[in-house]
C-alpha cells in the first residue's frame, strides 16, 4: 500500500510515502533566505508522495533555531519559489511546516525575549550563537507570558505565512503543534499555568491550536492544511505531562469537521512511550480523515501500519537524507545508504557536504537534478 496513489480533496499523491519535516539549516544569511542548494535538496527527494519542508519560522519572534529559513519577508518568499518549482519539475509535492517554537528559544536568535503561553522555563537546548564564535546548542532564556494581544499576532501571522506559502507555490501547509513548540505550550500543564480562555481546562488549552487551524483553513482552503501532533512524546519539557493524550483527542474532536489534508503523528523520538493500539483506534474513531505517522518506521512496518488501517501516509525522516530516492530504493528492494552518524556535523549546518552530495543507487540513476 506504500506506492499506492493517495487522494483527499483536492490533494493527490502518488504514494503513501512522505518525507517527513527535518532541520537542515542551510538558508542564506543574511536574513534566512532559501537557496539553490535548498532547491536541489528537495528536488532530489520529489519522488516521496509529498515533502513536508523543514520547520520553517512564521515571525522573527517565533524563530529558535540558527539558519533556518523563514516564510515571513518577500525575499525568504522569492527564495522558496525556487525550491517549489524545482519540487514541481520533478512532479513532487511540498507541504512548508509553519513554526512558532515559543519558549524554545533565545534572544541571541530571534532578537526577542521569547514568548510562551506562560513564563515558565524548564532545561532545554537550541541551535544558536556561541559566545565564543560559530554555532552550536545554547540554553534557552526564560519566556514572557503572551498577552491577548500577542496571541492575536501571532494568529495573523500563522495567516500571513501560510498566504505567503501560496505564493511561493507550495500545494499545502502544515502546521506545527508538537514537540514542545508554541502550540503544544498551550495544550500542556507543564508550560501553561494560565487562568484566562486560553488556560485551565483541557478545552481552554487546546483553544489556541483551534483558532490557528479555523484562520488558516479560512485563508487558503481545508485540504491545503494539516497538523502535526506528538501526544506521547516529552520534548523540551522536564516532567511527562499526563493529560496531553486526552487533550489531544478533544483537539482531533473539534478539528475533525474542518476536513484538514492530514493529522500527522510524530513518535518514537526524543523521550517518549509507545503509542498504545487502543489510542490509535480512538484516534481513527473520532478522526476520519486522512492520518500519517512519523518516527523511525522502515518499509515493513509502515507498510502493515497502512494495512492496518489506522493511518493513510507514513512518514520517514532521516533515510531521506542519506537516499535521495529513497521511494525507489524500498520500491525495488535496492539497500538502503545508512545513515552516518559520524557525519553528524552536516546534518545541521554547513554547505552542500552530507546535503546534497548522497548518490542515487546506481540502478536508477543520478538524483542531482
Amino acid at each position: 500500500m506504500l506506492f499506492t496513489p493517495h487522494k483527499f480533496g483536492r490533494l493527490t499523491l502518488e504514494n503513501r510515502v512522505v518525507m517527513a519535516p527535518m532541520t537542515r539549516s542551510r538558508a542564506d544569511q543574511p536574513g534566512d533566505v532559501p537557496n539553490a542548494l535548498m532547491a536541489t535538496y528537495y528536488a532530489q527527494r520529489a519522488s516521496a508522495g509529498l515533502i513536508v519542508s523543514e520547520g520553517t519560522p512564521i515571525s522573527e519572534v517565533g524563530r529558535g533555531y540558527s539558519m533556518t529559513p523563514g516564510i515571513y519577508s518577500p525575499a525568504q518568499v522569492a527564495g522558496w519559489k525556487k525550491v517549489t518549482d524545482a519540487v514541481h519539475r520533478n512532479n513532487g509535492k511540498i507541504f512548508v511546516q509553519l513554526w512558532h517554537v515559543g519558549r524554545r528559544s533565545h534572544s541571541s536568535i530571534s532578537g526577542f525575549t521569547p514568548v510562551s503561553a506562560s513564563s515558565v522555563k524548564d532545561p532545554d537546548k537550541v541551535y544558536g550563537p556561541l559566545p565564543t564564535g560559530g554555532f552550536g546548542m545554547i540554553e534557552t532564556e526564560k519566556p514572557r507570558a503572551m498577552t491577548l494581544a500577542d496571541i492575536e499576532d501571532t494568529i495573523e501571522d500563522f495567516v500571513a505565512a501560510a498566504e505567503n506559502a501560496m505564493e511561493a507555490g507550495f500545494d499545502g501547509v502544515e502546521l506545527h503543534a508538537a514537540h514542545g513548540y508554541l502550540i503544544d505550550q498551550f495544550m500542556r500543564l507543564g508550560s501553561n499555568t494560565r487562568t484566562d480562555v486560553y488556560g485551565g481546562s483541557q478545552e481552554k488549552r487546546i483553544r489556541l491550536l483551534v483558532e490557528i487551524t479555523e484562520a488558516v483553513v479560512s485563508a487558503i482552503g481545508a485540504d491545503k492544511v494539516g497538523i502535526r501532533v506528538s501526544p506521547f512524546v516529552t520534548e523540551g519539557y522536564a516532567e511527562e505531562d499526563l493529560e496531553i493524550p486526552a487533550v489531544t483527542l478533544k483537539a482531533l474532536k473539534a478539528l475533525a469537521p474542518l476536513d484538514l489534508a492530514y493529522v500527522h503523528f510524530s513518535e518514537n523520538i526524543s523521550r517518549y512511550t509507545p503509542m498504545p493500539e487502543e489510542y490509535r483506534k480512538s484516534v481513527r474513531e473520532i478522526y476520519r480523515n486522512p492520518i500519517m505517522v512519523a518516527g523511525k518506521y522502515t518499509h515493513e512496518t509502515g507498510r502493515a501500519m497502512l494495512e492496518s488501517g489506522l493511518a493513510d501516509l507514513v512518514a520517514f525522516g532521516q533515510p531521506f537524507i542519506t537516499n535521495p530516492d529513497f521511494v525507489t530504493r524500498i520500491q525495488q528492494g535496492h539497500e538502503l545508504t545508512p545513515v552516518n552518524y559520524d557525519a553528524h556535523a552536516t546534518f545541521y549546518g554547513g554547505d552542500g557536504k552530507g546535503y546534497i552530495d548522497y548518490p542515487a543507487h546506481a540502478t536508477t540513476g543520478s538524483a542531482l537534478v
